[in-house]
C-alpha cells in the first residue's frame, strides 16, 4: 500500500520541492490512485496512494491532523487498527476518517515512539510533529516495507526505493565495498543500514529513528526475537494446538483489514496451500492465482507446479488465474523487472512475481503469499545439513551457505573492491548474540530478522508493488514468528522441516501437496543458463559499461562466461546470473538514474 518520500532541512532552508515531484514520480507505480504533497517549513512530504482500506478522499496522504499538529506519510497495513481506533475513542480522540493511516497519527500523539509496539501489521511511516519540530519514521519488525534514507550535513531524504533518492539528485551514488561483500556472500542481502550504495542508507527492521529539524538524530529497536525454550514444558501436542491458533488469527487478520477483495498467490507448495485452506470457508468465490514457465531442456527443473496447485484449486473450488509465460516473454521483460528492484535481487522468483504481479493487479489489489514459512519453520535443506556439521557455529553457516568464500571474492572483484571478510564477521556476531539456546536456534532467528528481509521479503514487496499490488505475508505475523522462535528446533525439523504446518495441513490439504518435495518459484532459465539468455549475460558482462566501470576481475568473467552451467552456489543459484544481475542494476538504476 502506497509508496512515501519527505525532506527534511537542518540548514533553515525551504525543501526541494522539485525534488519531491521526482521521488513521488519514481513512486507512483506504487500508489496509482492518488498523489499527494505538503510542506511544512522544514519539512516536506509525498505520498503514492495505493487505496485498500477507507476507500474515500478521507484517508488520502500526506494527512494531516491540524488539531494534534501532525503530519502523516504511511506504506503498509495496520491489521489491528479497528482494536487501537477503539481503544483511543476511549481515550478521547475523535475520528475524520475510517481506515488505518489516522490511526497511526492518533497513536503517535498518545503513546509517542512506543506506538509501534502496539502495531500488528507491515509499516514504513514517517510523521512530521510540528509542535517539537520533530520526525519520527519507523518501519515495522520484519522490514516488510521498505524505508531508505540519505543524510548530509543540510538535508534527510526519505523514500521507498533507492530509485527515488537517486530520481532526487545529490546522492553518492559509488559503491560500498561493504555492503558488495554481503552482497556476493549472502545472495544479495546487503543487511541494514547499509545498501550497495555509499550514499543510502536503510532503516533497520523494528527500528524508530526521530530526527530533529537541528540535524539531532536518535535511534531505538523496539523488537527482537526471543529463541530460548518456555519456563513451562510443552508438549508436541500443545505446540502443534498453538501454531493452529495463532496462524489462524494471523491469517484472519491479514484478510479483514482491507475494503477490497483479497486473493492468494497459490504456488503449489504447503505454504500457499494451507492459506487457501484456512481461507476457503471465510470467503467466498475466492480468487487465486498461479504462474508458471518453460523449461529449459535436459538436466534442469520443471518449470512449473501446476500438478499440485490444480490439486488446490479442486479440493476448494477457488476461482483460478493460472498463468504460462514463455521464456521469450522472460527475456524480453527482464530488463523491465530489475528496473523496479529497489535493492539488486538475484533470486529467480523475481521476474516470475513480477510478470505474475502484472496479471494479478489486473483482478486484485491485495493477495496473501506464503513467504516467510520456510526461514520460520525450517523448511530448506541447508538447515539440518548445518546441524549436521561439526565447526563453530560460523563454520557450519559458511559451508552450506554462502555463495562464495572469500578467497572466491577476492579473485572475482577487482583490487580496489578488496575488503576483509566483513560477511565472516557479521554472521559470527549475529549468530552470537543472547536469547538464542542452540545452533539452530541462532541460524533461524538469524533468517528471521536478517536474511529473510532483504531476500524473499524485498523482492515480494518490489515486484508486486511495481503493478500497485499489495502482497501480505501472514506467516511473518509477529507473534507467529514468536511462538515458532521458541519452538524446539527438533520439532521444525521433523519429517524434513516445517513439521507444525504438515501437522495442521493433515486433512485440510490434499496429501500430495503436504507429502511432495520441497519445491520452489522456478524460473530455470536463470540458473541453467544457456541459449538467449547466455548470449544476454554475456552482453552486460562484456559491455564497454561494465569493463570501465571495473568492478570485476575479467579473468573471472571469462572463466564463468566459458562454463556457465558449472559455477552454481552452495544453494544452487548461478553464479554467472549473480554478476550480470548486478552490472544490468547499476545500467538501469545508477547510471541512468533519471
Amino acid at each position: 500500500m502506497c509508496g512515501i518520500c519527505g525532506e527534511l532541512r537542518f540548514d533553515g532552508a525551504s525543501p526541494d520541492a522539485a525534488a519531491i515531484r521526482r521521488m513521488s514520480e519514481k513512486l507512483a507505480r506504487r500508489g496509482p490512485d492518488h498523489e499527494g504533497l505538503i510542506s511544512d517549513g522544514p519539512l516536506a512530504f509525498g505520498h503514492r496512494r495505493l487505496a485498500i482500506i477507507d476507500l474515500t478522499p478521507s484517508a488520502d496522504q500526506p494527512m494531516v491532523d491540524k488539531e494534534l499538529r501532525l503530519s502523516l506519510v504511511f506504506n503498509g497495513t495496520i491489521y489491528n487498527y479497528k482494536e487501537l481506533r477503539s481503544e483511543l475513542v476511549e481515550m478521547g480522540y475523535t475520528f475524520f476518517s475510517e481506515g488505518d493511516s489516522e490511526v497511526i497519527l492518533k497513536a503517535y500523539h498518545a503513546w509517542g515512539e512506543k506506538c509501534v509496539e502496539r502495531f500488528y501489521g507491515m509499516f514504513a511511516f514517517a510523521v512530521w510533529d510540528s509542535r517539537h519540530a520533530t520526525l519520527f519514521l519507523a518501519r515495522d519488525r520484519f522490514g516488510i516495507k521498505p524505508l531508505y534514507y540519505a543524510l548530509d550535513g543540510a538535508s534527510l531524504r526519505f523514500a521507498s526505493s533507492v530509485q527515488a533518492l537517486l530520481a532526487a539528485g545529490g546522492v553518492d551514488a559509488s559503491i560500498d565495498p561493504v555492503a558488495l561483500h554481503h552482497h556476493f556472500t549472502l545472495h544479495a542481502v546487503v543487511p541494514a543500514p547499509r545498501t550497495i550504495l555509499n550514499g543510502v542508507k536503510k532503516l533497520p527492521p523494528a527500528t524508530t529513528m526521530t530526527v530533529c529539524a537541528t540535524g539531532e538524530i536518535t535511534q531505538r529497536t523496539y523488537w527482537s526475537l526471543d529463541a530460548t525454550r518456555p519456563a513451562q514444558t510443552l508438549s508436541e501436542q500443545d505446540w502443534l494446538n498453538a501454531t493452529r491458533s495463532v496462524l489462524t488469527r494471523a491469517v484472519e487478520r491479514h484478510r479483514l483489514a482491507s475494503d477490497v477483495p483479497v486473493g492468494v498467490l497459490l504456488s503449489g507448495g504447503l505454504d500457499s496451500s494451507l492459506l487457501v485452506g484456512l481461507l476457503a470457508d471465510h470467503v467466498d468465490d475466492l480468487l487465486t492465482f498461479s504462474v508458471g514457465f518453460e523449461d529449459v531442456g535436459a538436466g534442469a527443473e520443471k518449470a512449473d507446479e501446476f500438478e499440485y496447485s490444480d490439486l488446490v484449486v479442486e479440493r476448494f473450488k477457488t476461482r483460478h488465474h493460472k498463468y504460462l509465460i514463455p521464456n521469450s516473454e522472460v527475456l524480453k521483460r527482464l530488463p523491465e523487472a530489475v528496473a523496479c528492484m529497489a535493492e539488486p535481487m538475484v533470486g529467480q522468483d523475481a521476474v516470475a512475481f513480477y510478470l505474475l504481479g502484472e496479471r494479478v493487479a489486473e483482478e486484485v489489489k491485495v493477495v496473501l503469499s506464503g513467504q516467510g514459512a520456510d526461514e520460520v519453520f525450517g523448511g530448506y535443506f541447508w538447515y539440518p545439513r548445518m546441524d549436521a556439521a561439526a565447526g563453530t557455529p560460523l563454520e557450519r553457516f559458511r559451508l552450506n551457505y554462502f555463495d562464495r568464500d572469500h578467497a572466491e571474492y577476492l579473485e572475482m572483484v577487482a583490487p580496489a573492491y578488496h575488503v576483509p571478510d566483513v560477511t565472516a564477521e557479521l554472521v559470527e556476531q549475529a549468530l552470537a548474540g543472547p536469547k538464542a539456546d542452540s545452533f539452530l536456534d541462532q541460524v533461524l532467528r538469524f533468517d528471521a530478522t536478517t536474511l529473510i528481509v532483504d531476500d524473499p521479503v524485498k523482492r515480494v514487496d518490489n515486484m508486486t508493488m511495481a503493478w500497485g499490488l499489495e502482497a501480505r505475508v501472514p506467516f511473518l505475523d509477529h507473534e507467529l514468528v514468536e511462538l515458532a522462535a521458541r519452538m524446539p528446533p527438533s520439532l521444525k525439523l521433523k519429517e524434513g522441516g516445517k513439521f507444525p504446518l504438515k501437522a495442521i495441513a493433515r486433512g485440510l490439504v490434499p496429501d500430495a501437496v503436504i507429502d511432495r518435495p520441497k519445491g520452489y518459484f522456478p524460473v530455470p532459465a536463470l540458473k541453467y543458463v544457456r541459449g538467449e539468455f547466455l548470449e544476454f549475460m554475456r552482453a552486460i558482462l562484456l559491455s564497454d559499461t561494465c569493463i570501465k566501470r571495473g568492478l570485476y576481475q575479467r579473468p573471472y568473467v571469462e572463466k564463468l562466461l566459458a562454463e556457465p552451467e558449472s559455477h552454481f552456489t552452495r544453494i544452487q543459484g548461478s553464479k554467472l546470473w549473480h554478476l550480470a544481475l548486478l552490472e544490468l542494476w547499476l545500467q538501469l538504476n545508477v547510471d541512468k538514474p533519471e
